[in-house]
């Protein structure tokens, strides 16, 4: 009954939602890779439109030229943004995820720039515009790089936030001593204050706004800027090892149609998230 009912649940899209599911969601077979190569080329070039339509004397030049072409970009976008709507099972589900809500970034400015009369009573006109270049993060979907760097941070999270807290009270601990040992006189006005600088001091950046003047404060620094070198290498070495480990494994883009779950492994029968049947795994021999 159990796996039953996780049938009929999870039961996979068949005809042509599946047929597009596979080209827009996953990448292992030659249209989905044809696919994603075209979006992220369009994706770049959409970008470059917006940077180059913020520049005055470009603006001024080929206003009409770059207006049409972020519509052009825009109805592409629409396109795919309804596309992925459709051929998946649950369209608020991935509306309301992270890569949904991008796609609707991409889009949305350009028609809320209808909207908002030039003169920007709410919101300048110019601030919808320039939210466009978010598009930018939809490279995130299509680049298995990515993927894999996110793993290793989700999977680094508990590790880093013990290294960030230690490194909290690190600074916490040395920029009251600073407060102490220099004091308002020197620019130490509060201990908020010589946080600031500890966390500038570790961090090796030094603005230079604030600088010890005493011998022990100057003693205080030394050790400071000597122990951010140590500490920058500990989160670094902490992505590289999890980054290590999920290259190890093999990564597919076989998505979930019930969560939209990525990177199942080709052999997989049941998604590793939420438990409903996946589809089989189409993809192209070569990839295997």
């Amino acid at each position: 009954m159990a796996n039953l009912k996780a049938d009929e649940i999870g039961k996979p899209l068949t005809g042509w939602r599946l047929r597009l599911y596979t080209i827009i969601f996953e990448a292992d077979t030659r249209a989905g890779r044809l696919f994603d190569q075209v979006l992220i080329a369009v994706i770049l070039v959409s970008v470059a439109v917006v940077v180059a339509d913020s520049v005055d004397h470009i603006n001024a030049r080929f206003h009409e030229g770059l207006t049409l072409a972020e519509w052009f970009f825009t109805l592409l976008f629409t396109l795919e943004y309804i596309a992925r709507l459709i051929c998946v099972r649950h369209p608020w589900r991935y509306a309301l995820s992270f890569y949904g809500v991008v796609d609707l970034l991409a889009v949305l400015p350009t028609y809320l720039a209808l909207l908002v009369p030039e003169v920007g009573v709410l919101i300048d006109v110019r601030v919808l515009r320039l939210l466009r270049v978010f598009r930018v993060f939809k490279l995130t979907a299509y680049v298995s790089e990515y993927q894999v760097l996110g793993q290793a941070l989700r999977a680094s999270q508990r590790k880093i936030m013990v290294f960030l807290a230690a490194v909290l009270m690190i600074v916490l601990v040395v920029g009251t001593l600073m407060y102490v040992v220099e004091g308002p006189a020197n620019g130490y006005t509060s201990i908020p204050t010589a946080v600031y600088w500890a966390i500038t001091t570790m961090t090796t950046v030094g603005f230079g706004d604030i600088t010890p003047k005493t011998d022990l404060g100057r003693l205080i620094s030394s050790a400071m800027m000597l122990l951010g070198w140590g500490t920058l290498a500990v989160p670094t070495g902490i992505v590289t090892a999890e980054m290590t480990h999920a290259r190890r494994t093999p990564v597919t883009t076989r998505t979930c149609h019930e969560c939209l779950t990525e990177g199942h492994m080709p052999d997989a029968n049941y998604c590793r998230h939420c438990g409903a049947r996946l589809s089989s795994y189409a993809h192209d021999e070569a990839q295997v």
